[in-house]
């Protein structure tokens, strides 16, 4: 399937972010790097002809603080979607990675973390995420910023590039960059 032209943004970083503490669906505020970070992806975005984007963002705390910064003036309104929320953990939020009992020599990059978002106890799991994910730009009709979180924005844009689910760590994550994704290809700008 073919999907509208995207502009992808993760959230700024969070004070639990810079403690390795797994959000889910619950929420820690923006750190200063987070705000400026987010003020990056406004530098990045007002260069952009915006003309006839809908924004579109997570209702969660941290991607709204976000957008509400990197938006700023560029998009009439922003509407928040609950499919744009970050996979659910389960048992797992609020957690410290080291609190989890897993491997004690794990990746602590967030590509090599990605596999806890789909073993959490009681998660939401990928299949889920994809699903919800695909719900949401089945139902885009015209070309869309979207601002959402760390994994729910690799899934986004694993679905729109046609990709499969066990392919998520090969796209790039990252705070403070902007994904624009048209015509079946990404560029991180």
């Amino acid at each position: 399937m073919m999907y509208p032209p995207l502009y992808i943004l993760r959230h700024g970083q969070t004070e639990w972010n810079a403690q390795l503490r797994i959000q889910g669906s619950l929420d820690s505020p923006l750190s200063d790097l987070g705000r400026a970070q987010a003020k990056q992806q406004h530098e990045i975005l007002r260069s952009r002809d915006l003309s006839g984007y809908r924004a579109f963002c997570s209702p969660q705390g941290r991607a709204f603080h976000t957008a509400s910064i990197a938006l700023d003036g560029l998009c009439p309104r922003i509407d928040t979607d609950p499919r744009l929320v970050e996979i659910g953990v389960g048992a797992w939020e609020g957690l410290r990675r080291d609190q989890l009992g897993t491997d004690p020599h794990m990746d602590e990059t967030e590509e090599g973390a990605l596999d806890l978002y789909e073993r959490a106890p009681g998660g939401e799991g990928f299949d889920a995420l994809r699903n919800r994910c695909t719900a949401f730009l089945r139902d885009l009709t015209g070309p869309a910023v979207l601002v959402t979180h760390g994994i729910t924005s690799r899934m986004l844009r694993l679905i729109v590039l046609d990709m499969e689910t066990h392919e998520i760590a090969d796209l790039p994550g990252g705070q403070g960059v902007v994904f624009h994704l048209s015509d079946g290809l990404q560029t991180k700008l």
